[in-house]
């Protein structure tokens, strides 16, 4: 059975990387109609190497900072969701992903660019995406640029990119990182609290990055008491972490910590394997938030839990399906561009759930992110008949009416 799994895994890896040249973020003009930018901040402890592919998966000694433009293809050439790839460099900016600059900044530069760029987002917010195993730098540069584009989010856009080898074998390798890197995520998340410019930080880690960012997150609070109030949302996509470890560092947090929701499915199958790598434990991204014990954890944590298991996506591992889905990412960037927290602390862990089904004729991605994107909406019942009136409308029925609202919520139905 192991190796049955960890063949699809390797076969799905090597799908996914088929095409993806060296290079791909040499810079290109972008004169191409349509086109969209997403300018982005990168702070890295990668070891910066001579060449196209600008740092490696090795461990640098220092963290570096740049800025990175990236062109995305016009609507028509691409799906939302997807990440398209030159399948030679120089990139073309009419089909594929492509970077028009790569900067190389001081810190003191970063942290100008930083309260620049924040003082010119409506609302003032910024938005750091930690990624997860088996990434280059490439593409981690790219899949955020994918999902700050496909969101729709009017935020600062920050990477935190750590070492890891981007290959399949070198899960060992890319965990140990996670240790490494800790400390530089600290340090960056707290320079950005504290720009006197911005309003609210916003964190979104997915799968090993979790690692990183929770441990991130507990020093914070262990060393002041407190993890700073700017960083107000925390959003775990399917996070690759030991269920009995995740307990124990979000108690140590303490009770005075951000608003947190975590994605989860329980067909991940590259969860399924660190599963069995890590002994058989569970990893919480991959828990069913219904069963005991884990209903009544979540529900004295007062996290919020989006059950993603019956949401289908293109990704042939379900491993990362909040970006893969065209309306959950966008719907996350609905939120954060709200300024409105992703939870409602007045509503109870399974006080009622969500439950939506869709008709023949509609995606289960269209229903998944009109409930992610107005959680309030559905518990209030002030504002619930307009809300299931636009379901209606896009041809879509809730079933399983909320009396006051829900911290789980199941996704399900099918094309």
């Amino acid at each position: 059975m192991r190796i049955a799994v960890l063949g699809v895994l390797a076969a799905s890896v090597l799908t996914a990387c088929a095409g993806r040249p060296d290079g791909a973020l040499i810079p290109v003009p972008d004169q191409v109609p349509g086109t969209s930018r997403v300018d982005m901040l990168v702070a890295t402890v990668r070891e910066r190497v001579d060449g196209p592919d600008v740092f490696s998966g090795e461990r640098g000694d220092k963290v570096s900072f740049l800025e990175v433009d990236v062109s995305i293809p016009p609507a028509s050439a691409r799906k939302v969701g997807d990440v398209q790839w030159p399948k030679t460099v120089p990139g073309n900016p009419a089909t594929d992903f492509v970077t028009t600059s790569l900067t190389d900044l001081t810190r003191p530069q970063a942290e100008k660019w930083f309260n620049a760029h924040v003082r010119k987002t409506p609302g003032r917010q910024a938005l750091v995406f930690v990624h997860g195993y088996n990434q280059r730098f490439d593409d981690a540069v790219f899949r955020f640029a994918q999902i700050v584009n496909d969101s729709g989010a009017d935020v600062t856009p920050v990477l935190f990119t750590w070492p890891s080898r981007g290959s399949l074998l070198a899960y060992g390798y890319d965990r140990e990182s996670t240790s490494y890197s800790r400390d530089a995520l600290e340090r960056l998340l707290t320079f950005m609290a504290k720009d006197p410019s911005v309003t609210e930080v916003s964190i979104l880690a997915h799968s090993m990055g979790n690692v990183v960012t929770l441990e991130a997150l507990r020093q914070m609070a262990i060393r002041n008491g407190r993890i700073p109030p700017k960083i107000k949302n925390v959003m775990l996509a399917a996070p690759d972490v030991d269920v009995d470890v995740f307990r124990s560092v979000f108690n140590e947090i303490g009770d005075k910590r951000p608003n947190f929701t975590m994605f989860v499915s329980q067909d991940d199958k590259a969860l399924q394997v660190s599963r069995r790598v890590w002994g058989g434990v569970p990893r919480v991204g991959q828990v069913d938030p219904f069963q005991e014990p884990y209903r009544s954890q979540f529900e004295k944590s007062g996290i919020t839990v989006v059950d993603l298991t019956k949401l289908q996506t293109d990704d042939p591992l379900n491993h990362g399906k909040f970006a893969a889905s065209p309306l959950v990412v966008q719907s996350i960037g609905a939120r954060l561009a709200q300024g409105q927290t992703m939870t409602d602390s007045r509503v109870g862990f399974g006080e009622n759930i969500v439950q939506l089904t869709t008709d023949a004729a509609s995606t289960v991605g269209t229903a998944a992110g009109l409930v992610i994107a107005a959680p309030v909406a559905v518990m209030d019942s002030n504002t619930r008949t307009n809300y299931q009136s636009h379901l209606g409308q896009l041809g879509h029925s809730v079933s399983n009416t909320v009396e006051s609202g829900a911290s789980v919520i199941p996704l399900q139905g099918g094309q």
